[in-house]
């Protein structure tokens, strides 16, 4: 592409891809995109953004094309890759000048600019950071800032690589520019400070900009520069200077709170904090000598009158945080064996014990629950107008490093566990002095009762042994959750918090039932409802039996009130947890969430995570209901298809819990339906994945075998099978197992039929036990299936030993005399005692045989019989005869305990099976004695004698043991 004559057509084409029309936007587009790959397309979108008298927005999208290119074509072996000398050429064309006059512009380019650095430099840029280093001394205002803008964005990116060979060269360039970089900083610091003096607010701003870039590249240096900061004076008098220079930026903010230069002063400020953590996580050691003044500076700050109208929020947080990283920090504790410490650990901990003296650790104590636990006016009204965004804003997940509140908390908790022994006093002190009613028309009484609550209730197991939780309760807690002000609501809301908090720690079971009673009247305040901490509770289902009706009542109503999508997770959660808890208790009452389900699944069509609540609620409802929940299949069916569709968008969000809905609902199925079968066409695609929910998958193919072998096999075993034989060429061995264990299943429930289905995978079945798979969970697995049909399905047994012998070429008898022997030697694989039952009961239904291999392996088939007796017999005391433990007679519901859940239909359908199958249908000793039996008659007595002959004598007369009286 030439660059004179294609400039103004490449021009053209920006312009109309700027355009809003999609008629001209589309085509200018694709014909940008074809020219992607054009040989000089680049070095023309270099001239066109560098050209400050284009449309700004035209200039925008050349520099947008220009980077995206990098990260497509830039590399040598990308395809359609630039050539080394149009790459050459543009490298110096991005840093001729550093002029750009748009803000925007400007940062692009320097991004771009590190993209090509991260790739390029310093092999085949050698060049680029000398040139910003002059460039950043220049004179001109603009020219300087643009450089430094760009020095930071490459530093900030080399620094970012992670090989070794890179983060050397890294270090190398640290070292080579850190002094330069200091020297940087400090100039635009002291200039920026002049300024102040003063009053120059403007230049006072330009100054500072610059001290931001300067700093930001320190930090990146600094924290990622050196292996041993420790070793390079300069680097550590640095964070020092940093700590130093906090007092004079706060000098700085005294242009008004709304000025841009204290926006940006601010976030200097917050930028030394960074340097600091970054330097105390990633250089532990290092920072010891800085744990002294660090924690000086955080505390006096944060902690005393020194930060009284000068810190603002984002600056405590930071506080609270360095605190929080040297308190808890594993490197700053001794070992349990003070002899195995370091000498570092030592020095640490000794600093950090000199600094956190009694009156130091009560002054912040006493400041995190007096101070920044009080709610404040803001939070108070937001209440107010709208509780359920307060309850949300509250429990804001894992922002603690950002927010003042769950920050306070995580500090609050660190200190205490740490230093329990100085703070439990403190605390209690402060919740004796609050004894009692509190006064409502006393708001700072009320606000400091809550927060007193709140740090009780946050240090929970650390006051274990220190507080009578029983009676606090019954003597206070109680009373006052009794109070019905309107004004009393806050500490209401907080009592039963506190009690939710410790209700796993220390309480009294007999207490709860109270409790509940309380929950009740609590939940039929509209404004503290949705407030409620209800998910914190945990019950004992008898206790809470009398409640049931009322309380899923009441949490049906909130589930329909509520508007915020996070508090309808949480709402769910409880109804969750409490259909888990009571079972099958739920039926009477679960007819008003059925109806309203839907309704819900429907409006929650942006809201996956909402979605994937109310599938968690369905898989309890569903164990809940039982059999009954068949009466939900025209919403639960479509909604399983959805959520277990890998085409569909949501399947990322939906798909473990839609398995686990799918699986619960046929376990619950008290038969199979047409729509439900039809499902199953998702699993295909399902078992490609090949992912985590791997396991869950088998274990649905297998709930629908149980459920309907018949129809399932009929319509899915040829998929099924092509599924499994695509599996199998790369698959774990637990995977292989989970395979054959699914056509083990089948020909149990349907001998004939599974045998069928699943013929084109049992070769591989025979050739593993014949050629002795070397893993013993797959030949265990192996030996099973082989088991089943040879025991109930010996004709199709029969054929497929044939069609192994034309593989092996040999005779079918010499063939099964190999797998006997096998079988023999391998029985020890067989862990399960009814698999080893199986092998026993396949084996001797061998006999009677005149067949001269088997009367060979004979032995070997006695000496399994006998191992298998042992496994299963069972002596009668009473009558002294033996008895087989696994025979099952007849089936009957079993005597369910409080904490037993009930069975699911699959289990009955599991039981009746049971009844017919030959392992628990079938006594052993008697099977035994009968094909004995059938072989003495079959040789005669002689024979016979002579072929017992070849049995060990004590295997014998353990034989006759067991069969004794027969």
């Amino acid at each position: 592409m030439d660059i004179q004559s294609a400039s103004s057509v490449v021009l053209q084409a920006l312009t109309q891809a700027t355009s809003q029309d999609t008629a001209v936007l589309k085509p200018a587009e694709e014909q940008l995109r074809q020219w992607e790959t054009q040989p000089g397309f680049y070095s023309v979108l270099l001239s066109i953004f560098n050209n400050h008298l284009l449309d700004v927005n035209v200039r925008w999208l050349a520099v947008l094309y220009f980077k995206n290119g990098i990260d497509r074509y830039w590399r040598r072996v990308a395809p359609h890759a630039l050539s080394e000398e149009e790459k050459s050429s543009l490298r110096a064309g991005l840093i001729t000048n550093f002029n750009e006059p748009v803000n925007q512009i400007a940062t692009q380019i320097a991004v771009l600019i590190a993209k090509v650095a991260r790739l390029d430099c310093p092999r085949q840029w050698p060049e680029l950071i000398p040139i910003l280093l002059e460039s950043v001394k220049v004179q001109d205002s603009l020219q300087q800032h643009r450089a430094l803008l760009t020095f930071y964005h490459v530093t900030k990116t080399l620094a970012s690589k992670r090989l070794a060979t890179d983060r050397r060269l890294f270090q190398d360039l640290a070292s080579s520019i850190y002094s330069f970089a200091c020297s940087l900083w400090n100039h635009h610091t002291d200039t920026f400070l002049q300024q102040i003096c003063t009053g120059d607010q403007q230049a006072a701003l330009s100054s500072l900009e610059r001290t931001l870039l300067s700093l930001k590249v320190l930090r990146k240096l600094t924290v990622h520069g050196f292996i041993e900061p420790h070793n390079n004076m300069e680097v550590m008098v640095k964070p020092k200077a940093f700590l130093q220079s906090f007092h004079l930026l706060f000098a700085g903010r005294q242009f008004g709170p709304g000025s841009l230069c204290r926006e940006k002063l601010e976030k200097t400020i917050i930028l030394f904090t960074k340097v600091l953590l970054d330097f105390l996580e990633y250089h532990p050691w290092p920072f010891i000598p800085l744990i002294q003044r660090s924690l000086e500076f955080a505390v006096s700050y944060v902690f005393t009158e020194v930060g009284e109208g000068v810190v603002f929020e984002r600056f405590i947080v930071q506080c609270m945080n360095l605190i929080k990283m040297i308190v808890k920090n594993e490197a700053y504790k001794p070992a349990k064996n003070i002899e195995d410490s370091k000498p570092e650990n030592l020095e640490a901990h000794k600093i950090k014990t000199a600094f956190f003296t009694h009156q130091t650790l009560t002054e912040i104590g006493r400041r995190l629950v007096s101070k920044y636990f009080l709610l404040t006016e803001e939070e108070l009204t937001m209440w107010e107008e709208d509780p359920e965004s307060f309850a949300v804003e509250e429990t804001g997940g894992d922002s603690w490093k950002y927010s003042l509140r769950p920050c306070t908390e995580v500090l609050f908790l660190d200190i205490f566990h740490n230093y329990s022994q100085t703070l439990t006093p403190v605390l209690l002190e402060m919740v004796q002095n609050l004894q009692g009613p509190s006064n409502v028309e006393d708001p700072v009484q009320m606000l400091m009762k809550d927060a007193v609550y709140n740090a009780v209730g946050l240090a929970a197991y650390e006051l274990f042994d220190n507080v009578d939780f029983d009676q606090w309760f019954k003597n206070q807690l109680l009373g006052e959750l009794q109070i019905s002000h309107n004004r009393y609501k806050l500490i209401r809301r907080r009592v039963i918090w506190l009690i939710g908090q410790w209700i796993s720690v220390k309480f009294k079971p007999e207490l709860r039932p109270l409790l509940y009673e309380v929950i009740l009247s609590l939940m039929q305040d509209p404004d503290l409802v949705v407030t409620l901490p209800v998910d914190d509770f945990e019950f004992r289902t008898e206790q809470f039996l009398p409640y049931l009706e009322s309380i899923f009542s009441l949490l049906f109503q909130l589930l329909q009130q509520v508007n915020e999508c996070d508090t309808k997770m949480q709402v769910l959660h409880v109804i969750s947890c409490v259909i888990e808890r009571v079972s099958i208790q739920i039926r009477p009452y679960a007819g008003c969430l059925v109806q309203y389900l839907p309704i819900l699944w429907k409006q929650s069509e942006e809201h996956n995570m909402l979605r994937c609540a109310i599938l968690t609620t369905l898989i309890h409802l569903i164990q809940g209901l039982g059999a009954e929940s068949k009466n939900l299949y025209p919403f639960l069916l479509p909604v399983i298809q959805l959520s277990t569709d890998v085409s569909q968008p949501p399947h990322v969000y939906l798909l473990e819990d839609g398995l686990e809905l799918w699986l619960v609902t046929l376990e619950n199925s008290p038969a199979i339906t047409p729509e439900l079968l039809r499902i199953f066409q998702n699993m295909s695609a399902l078992l490609e994945l090949s992912s985590e929910n791997v396991r869950t998958c088998f274990q649905i193919i297998n709930a629908y075998i149980y459920l309907s072998a018949t129809d399932f096999l009929q319509n899915y075993a040829e998929a099924l099978c092509r599924s499994f034989c695509e599996l199998l060429r790369d698959i774990t061995t637990e995977g292989q197992v989970q395979v054959l264990k699914v056509v083990e299943i089948a020909i149990k429930v349907s001998p004939v039929l599974g045998s069928h289905m699943f013929q084109p995978l049992l070769p591989a079945v025979l050739r593993g036990i014949v050629e002795g798979e070397r893993y013993p969970v797959v030949m265990s697995t192996y030996l099973g299936v082989t088991g089943r049909i040879l025991l109930q399905n010996s004709g199709f047994f029969t054929s497929l030993l044939t069609q192994m012998a034309v593989e092996y070429n040999q005779e079918a008898d010499q063939l099964l005399g190999s797998m006997i022997e096998m079988w023999v030697d391998r029985m020890d694989n067989i862990t399960q005692p009814e698999r080893r039952k199986l092998s026993a009961l396949a084996l001797m239904s061998l006999l009677p045989s005149d067949n001269s291999v088997i009367q060979d392996k004979f032995c070997g088939i006695i000496n399994i019989s006998v191992e298998a007796l042992h496994d299963v017999m069972t002596e009668d005391p009473e009558t002294a005869s033996f008895k087989d433990c696994m025979l099952m007679s007849h089936f009957e519901e079993p005597k369910l305990t409080d904490d037993e859940e009930p069975p699911t239909e699959q289990d009955k359908r599991r039981k009746l099976l049971a009844l017919e199958d030959p392992v628990h249908s079938v006594s052993l000793q008697q099977f035994v004695y009968e094909k004995l039996k059938a072989q003495q008659v079959l040789m005669g007595d002689q024979g016979f004698q002579a072929l017992m002959e070849t049995v060990d004598t004590e295997i014998v007369r353990q034989l006759q043991e067991f069969i004794h009286g027969m």
